[in-house]
This record gives C-alpha cells, structure tokens and sequence, in this order.
C-alpha cells in the first residue's frame, strides 16, 4: 500500500498522507502507477458524466481541466520536452539532452501541448456524447502500462528520475498487468491498442531520441491516451 500511495503523489496532485520512503521503494512504486491511471480515470469519467447533464462540451471540458489538475500537467510537461527535443535530435546528443533539461518551452513544446490538449477535448466531447464513460475511465489505467514496458525495453537515455524506475518492473507484474489489461479489454475492447501503441512509441523514442527518461514516459503517457481515446471512438462509431 506504501507504494500505491508513492505512486498516487509522483503522478498526480491528490492529497495523500506523507511518508518517507527509499530509493527502491520509489523506484518500486512503478508497479503502481496503472491503480493511479484507473483512479485518475474514473474521477475523469466522473466529472465528465456529471458536466454532461449540462451538454456535451461542459462535460468534455470539465473533464479536461479536472484531468490536468488531477495529474499537475506532469505528462504535459514530458511532452513539451519531448516535441522540443525532437527537433534538436538531428543535430547531436549533447545538444538532446540540454533542451532536454532546458526549464523553458519552445515553439514546439508549445505547438505539441496545444494540440494535444484540443485532441483530447475533441474525442471526450465525442465520447461523452456516446455516454462512452467507462472506456473513458479506462483509458489512463492502459496509458500508465506504458512505462512499465518501456522502463525494461529501452535504453536509458541519462541518469535522471526515470532511471531510478530500471529493473524495478518484475516478470509477475508484467504478467498481472497484461492480465489486467485484457480483463479491461473485455468491457472496453479498444483498449486491445494499448500493446501497439506501447511498441510504437518505445521505437520511435529510441529511433529518434535515442532512449527513455522521465520526459518520455510522460509523453507516452499522454500519447498513448489520446490514441487510446480515438481508439475508443472509433470502435463506438463502428459499432
């Protein structure tokens, strides 16, 4: 439970007690950050649904902003980073990783935040309108899956926070995790794009970026939803 309560403050601006803990048992916190996820969704789903008894766009942007608070933009951030990188890569790894660890946005972080934050409104409006609240409740759980995976799969790019999160995933968890994950596809079969976009983003991360850190697990997280959420969509559209 200690570790469920780590990860519920690294993730998220929820109020939680204070405690103390080690380098291994922060790193061991990962294990927890899907919980986090369905916490994070269902409270998402909850304002969204409840902002919908208005119409539609009330409850897609309650849930929006209610979504960034809940989370402190901490993804957002990771982002931002991410898009500004991007556009330094071409040039050369010490170049990366300073506009990494630069604190101010550039045009692309901008740009990248802008757009996410818009998609996202657009498909929870969408959503709503379907009363797809369960499959928006779902989708952070799948998206924290995401780093559990990239954190055993993908380099680390430099000895930051997300470095403290190697070889803390262990065989099992991966094992109840995907578990978990198929359980949750059953009521919400969109969510069997997670795998696929788990395995896209660690390959264009080490393509083009050249490893993991903190910043990409955020973005992942953040990509990941919205092409979760569109995923969702597209499914109710079909269906």
């Amino acid at each position: 439970m200690k570790g469920l309560i780590v990860a519920i403050q690294f993730l998220t601006r929820l109020p939680t007690p204070r405690i103390t803990v080690s380098n291994e048992e922060f790193a061991a916190s990962m294990r927890w950050f899907p919980v986090v996820g369905l916490i994070v969704g269902a409270i998402v789903a909850g304002l969204g649904w409840a902002g919908a008894r208005v119409d539609p766009w009330t409850g897609a942007l309650a849930a929006l902003i209610l979504w960034v608070a809940a989370t402190g933009a901490l993804h957002l951030d990771g982002l931002g980073d991410i898009a500004d990188a991007s556009g330094a890569a071409h040039k050369d790894r010490e170049r990366l990783l300073g506009v990494l660890g630069d604190p101010h946005a550039g045009s692309f972080a901008v740009v990248a935040i802008a757009l996410q934050l818009i998609a996202k409104l657009v498909l929870l409006h969408a959503l709503i309108e379907r009363e797809a609240f369960v499959a928006v409740a779902l989708v952070p759980f799948a998206a924290r899956i995401g780093p559990l995976v990239w954190s055993r799969t993908l380099p680390d790019l430099h000895a930051g926070l997300g470095s403290r999160f190697r070889n803390a995933v262990r065989p099992v968890d991966f094992a109840v995790w995907g578990a978990l994950l198929l359980a949750a596809a059953w009521v919400s079969p969109s969510l069997l794009a997670a795998p696929p976009v788990f395995i896209l983003w660690g390959w264009w991360l080490a393509r083009k970026i050249g490893g993991i850190s903190g910043d990409g697990h955020g973005a992942g997280i953040e990509i990941g939803e919205s092409l979760l959420l569109a995923a969702a969509l597209l499914l109710a559209h079909l269906a």
